[in-house]
């Protein structure tokens, strides 16, 4: 933490150095523009037909990420808001989207099926999305003046609390060139045993946006250390406590027993990206709205990109009590626990040409065609031929050669598109396609503006490396005969903003669905509520030795979302609410809990002339009762729970009280987490056998600085 403190003063200190314009923009199509947001330096929207004082200095700040395959840009808001600031620590999501394993940082899954993502070839980053960066997550800033955030969330104690530290720094060298960097740091120490996460993600980026060069470059690592505990021994230490010691004890929650006490995960990742193109086009004069002078911009009409995407990975699994494994294990198939790892290499080039929109009135949209080479080499151990006792690290490689191309129309104010398809010509994934395509419309109505939004995708996936082949310790598969997966999704939205109201629908086809199965197997022992697979309710004297496997449903499952989020407002007092239908057609092989709800009721008013802003209230997440995914420690993945045991999760309100304040440049946020603490069957728990954290005050504070 002294560390990353040092570097976030010494980036304060060079900010101090550079001074610099933003290129502004003229031409909705031009290669060096976007919109520009005007911010105070405090980060409020200026009204620029004010005087400005020396209390609000224009900054002519603006944020943008791009897409990881052609860099094409998309405006972002600057993060300076204060509604919702007491969620953006939550790694259960703002909204109560996600099961996760109670403790900051710790690995997560969407229970709204249609915000989970596609697993990427090194899927052992994936449950840790809250923190793990992409390409096109990396926010790119242009700025006057350096701009500096620092955000430090805290609760509890150095012993079981939890911490987090981020830091954010831009800076332009002139109007066309800027860089910067992003860290970010989690360390949660655990309520329960053995449960800490010590999270790291920083990440380099550095953009150049000339009229007929442009440029974005990031350089991403990733160091991601968890412990595992395997849950708890028995979930009644939590929604029974009486129960527990026949009554003659209470447990804190460091003493619980846990099943696991020697394990830990560590992913480490490198990723480098540079997307890049030239512009050919001409200069067209734009007179000024005066009309008294002209300048030019250019205007694009063709286009040749280059994208290279380099990622370094290594997930090693680190085990030190070989009697814990036997108890807890089905199969221990490498006692030498150096071995259990698996590395990650793979570069992927990309190469297209583009014939812009707009550069003339008959040039309604753009068109793209590209070509994609990908490389990826695995490293497992495996056998040695003939001798099943020696073990080897061994290298798998592929080779993919795909084509494309895009539509897309993103000017004008009334209608826009983005269609992107692409085919996979040679290689492991030789067959694989994808044709992905949304819109959307604005027009007014009674006085308003309403959009509505399309969004829809067929997709023909051959399952990730890891769903094919994987070794480790205790799990050791080769499918070589999976099929590939047919996904079909149409989704909806209408959007009025008078009204504050949104409604979005979707439906989705899954073809050959492809998952990970609980192979868990009895062996005949056991004790009351072991908690590793048996039903802690009804104290089954059945012991279960872990095991999962890859499997394939051969028919079609069907997912059916409809979500509504109308907030109101009736003087200070607000009311948000968010509620989400969903059903799956196969809730034994995909479950999902048919209801998931999030309310938000508070008071919205300012103090001392209004300078500092506050929000007071309370939120609610809240899911209906579904057999929630388990959680295999030794390859940090959720699962299905077994089904000799399985038990249902939900209908438990999580409740936080909250206070918001805004004081200029600085936000800051208390909460009391968990507030009815302890109510309900199966009382906190979003994954079987591992509880969230208990009541307890949490506290956030985040500063802008602009000079």
């Amino acid at each position: 933490m002294r560390k990353i403190l040092f570097i976030a003063i010494i980036a304060l200190i060079c900010g101090k150095l550079s001074a610099q314009n933003t290129l502004s923009n003229q031409f909705g199509s031009s290669a060096s523009g976007t919109d520009r947001d005007m911010y105070d330096r405090n980060g409020n929207p200026i009204d620029t037909t004010a005087v400005n004082d020396a209390s609000t200095i224009p900054i002519g700040l603006t944020s943008w990420k791009i897409d990881a395959r052609f860099g094409n840009r998309t405006e972002v808001p600057v993060d300076t808001l204060q509604h919702g600031f007491q969620n953006t620590n939550d790694t259960g999501g703002p909204y109560g989207h996600y099961t996760y394993l109670g403790n900051l940082g710790a690995p997560r899954i969407a229970h709204v099926f249609f915000d989970r993502k596609d697993a990427s070839q090194f899927f052992f980053f994936d449950p840790y999305d809250y923190t793990v960066l992409q390409p096109q997550d990396v926010t790119y800033t242009n700025t006057k003046s350096p701009f500096v955030n620092l955000t430090y969330y805290k609760q509890g104690s150095s012993r079981d609390g939890e911490e987090r530290f981020k830091a954010y720094f831009a800076v332009n060298a002139n109007k066309r060139l800027g860089f910067g960097f992003n860290i970010d740091y989690v360390y949660g120490r655990g309520k329960y045993a053995h449960q800490s996460t010590a999270l790291f993600n920083g990440n380099l980026f550095a953009y150049y946006l000339g009229d007929k060069y442009n440029m974005h470059f990031s350089f991403i690592n990733d160091n991601l250390k968890v412990a595992e505990n395997g849950g708890i021994t028995d979930d009644r230490y939590v929604s029974a406590p009486l129960d527990m010691a026949e009554g003659g004890r209470t447990y804190a929650n460091s003493e619980i027993p846990t099943n696991l006490s020697a394990i830990w995960n560590h992913n480490t990742g490198y990723h480098a990206f540079l997307t890049h193109r030239y512009n050919l086009g001409f200069y067209r004069d734009n007179p000024d709205e005066n009309d008294t002078t002209n300048t030019q911009v250019f205007v694009p009409v063709t286009s040749f990109m280059h994208t290279v995407k380099v990622d370094v990975a290594r997930r090693q699994y680190i085990s030190q009590d070989e009697t814990e494994n036997t108890e807890y294990f089905l199969n221990n198939f490498l006692p030498d626990i150096e071995r259990d790892k698996t590395d990650y290499l793979a570069v992927k080039n990309t190469l297209g040409i583009s014939l812009r929109e707009g550069f003339n009135k008959w040039a309604k949209a753009g068109l793209t065609a590209f070509v994609t080479h990908e490389f990826r080499r695995f490293t497992m151990t495996d056998t040695i031929a003939g001798t099943p006792g020696q073990r080897i690290p061994t290298d798998y490689t592929e080779n993919v050669i795909s084509v494309g191309g895009q539509l897309i129309k993103e000017q004008g104010k009334m209608f826009h598109y983005n269609v992107t398809g692409e085919f996979a010509l040679i290689g492991e994934d030789a067959g694989a396609f994808s044709v992905e395509g949304r819109g959307n419309m604005n027009f007014r109505l009674f006085n308003d503006t309403v959009r509505l939004q399309a969004n829809a995708y067929i997709k023909n996936q051959n399952p990730t490396f890891y769903y094919r082949h994987f070794h480790s310790k205790h799990y050791w598969w080769d499918n070589n005969d999976l099929s590939k997966m047919m996904r079909t999704r149409i989704e909806g939205q209408l959007s009025i903003d008078r009204w504050r109201t949104q409604l979005k629908a979707g439906v989705e086809n899954i073809t050959n669905y492809t998952y990970l199965d609980n192979l868990s197997v009895s062996d005949g022992q056991g004790s009351s509520g072991d908690g590793t697979g048996s039903s802690n309710e009804s104290g089954t004297t059945t012991h279960y030795l872990n095991n999962l496997g890859v499997a394939q449903h051969s028919g079609s499952i069907q997912v059916f979302s409809a979500s509504l989020r109308q907030d109101f407002k009736l003087g200070i007092f607000h009311l948000d609410n968010e509620v989400t239908y969903q059903t799956s057609s196969n809730q034994d092989i995909l479950p999902l809990p048919k209801l998931v709800l999030y309310h938000n009721l508070y008071l919205s008013f300012g103090l001392a002339k209004k300078v500092l802003k506050v929000e007071m209230g309370a939120d609610v997440r809240y899911f209906t009762e579904y057999y929630a995914p388990d959680y295999a420690p030794a390859i940090g993945q959720f699962y299905l729970q077994n089904k000799d045991t399985r038990y249902k999760l939900g209908n438990y309100p999580l409740v936080n009280g909250y206070i918001n304040l805004h004081l200029k440049r600085t936000r800051i946020f208390l909460m009391m987490y968990n507030l009815i603490q302890g109510q309900g069957t199966h009382s906190y728990f979003l994954a079987p056998h591992y509880p969230l954290n208990p009541r307890l005050f949490k506290i956030g504070i985040s500063w802008n600085f602009f000079d």
